[in-house]
This record gives C-alpha cells, structure tokens and sequence, in this order.
C-alpha cells in the first residue's frame, strides 16, 4: 500500500511540474496589471494581437527585407519599423488591421532600410533612460505610460489624464538621444 502512494504522489509531482511555470507567469501578469488603467481583459487582448501580428508579418516576410515593431495597448496598435516601400507599408496594416479586436492602427512604418544593430541597441538604452526618468518624475505614475523607441523616436501609448501627458512628454523630450516625441494616448479628460 505504501509503494502504490509514492507512486502516486510521484506520478502527481511528474504531471504538476510543468505548472509551476505557467503559475508564476499568471502572478507576474497579474501584478504588471495591478498599475495599469487597462482592463484585464484588453490586457490579454493586447498580448493576443502582438502575437498574431508578429506570426502574421513573420510568415508573410520571412526574409529579412522588413524591421518591424507591433505594439498593442488597449487595442491602439502602434507599427514601426523599416520595410523597402510604401506598398509594404500599406500591407502590413492591412494585415494588422485585420486582426480581431484592434480598434485603432498608427502605422508609423518608415521606407528604408533596416536600422543596425547599434542603431537598435541605443533605442532599447533610450526607451530605458525614458523609463527610469518617469519613475523619477513623481507628476505621474510610470506604469500608466508605455515607451516605444524606434530610431531616436519615441512613441507615448497609455491611458492618462492631459496633465500626465504632457508631463511625459516633457520629461522624454528632454531625454537624451530623443530626436522626437510622438504622443498616441488615450485620454481621461
């Protein structure tokens, strides 16, 4: 009788292990939710359509002719990027427009060719600068303020109030390496 429970619990232990994961991905969702003014479930649609947009641009461009971002907030979708002409430009937001539940695209896709690898590189330090100064800034809360940082510009996504967009812009305005601000909020007000 005793060997048939250690199995068991070892059988149970075997088919929960793959939970854990799973488990701790849902709190870490659950607490990056807490201080957004996104519903939870516009926070899963908002996930839902950034994977369907990359699978989507990703089968239909699978050489490496176009660089391209998607980023959903409460279904406002925010594209940039490089692609090589204004006809590629125009299908890839058709193919995001496409996608259930987006309510809104800015397609600030530019005609070029993909930006380097430092280019890249200095965007990820500048959306992190941008970051760190908003959690400095005590005018707004920073977790209602999303940063995109695409070749020296900076895209604005939340659901704030006038007084905290113009705030946030002001301070990654005034961040370095920013050459330009572009604001694409929701507003309270």
């Amino acid at each position: 009788m005793r060997m048939v429970q250690v199995l068991f619990v070892a059988m149970l232990a075997a088919s929960l292990q793959g939970c854990f994961p799973v488990i701790a991905a849902g709190v870490g969702a659950g607490v990056l939710m807490t201080g957004d003014r996104r519903t939870s479930g516009a926070y899963v649609e908002d996930e839902s359509i950034e994977t369907k947009a990359f699978d989507r641009i990703g089968k239909q461009y699978k050489n490496n002719t176009v660089h391209t971002n998607v980023t959903s907030f409460n279904r406002n979708v925010l594209i940039s990027g490089e692609v090589p002409s204004a006809a590629v430009k125009a299908e890839i937001g058709k193919l995001i427009g496409s996608i259930e539940n987006v309510r809104n695209i800015n397609n600030e896709l530019v005609v070029s060719g993909p930006t380097s690898l430092t280019s890249r590189s200095s965007d990820s330090l500048i959306t992190s600068d941008v970051k760190l100064r908003f959690v400095q800034d005590k005018r707004f809360n920073a977790d209602h303020v999303k940063v995109v940082t695409e070749n020296g510009t900076v895209f604005l996504m939340g659901i704030v109030n006038r007084a905290e967009a113009n705030a946030a812009t002001e301070v990654a305005s005034t961040t370095g390496g920013v050459q330009k601000v572009v604001r694409l909020f929701e507003y309270l007000d």
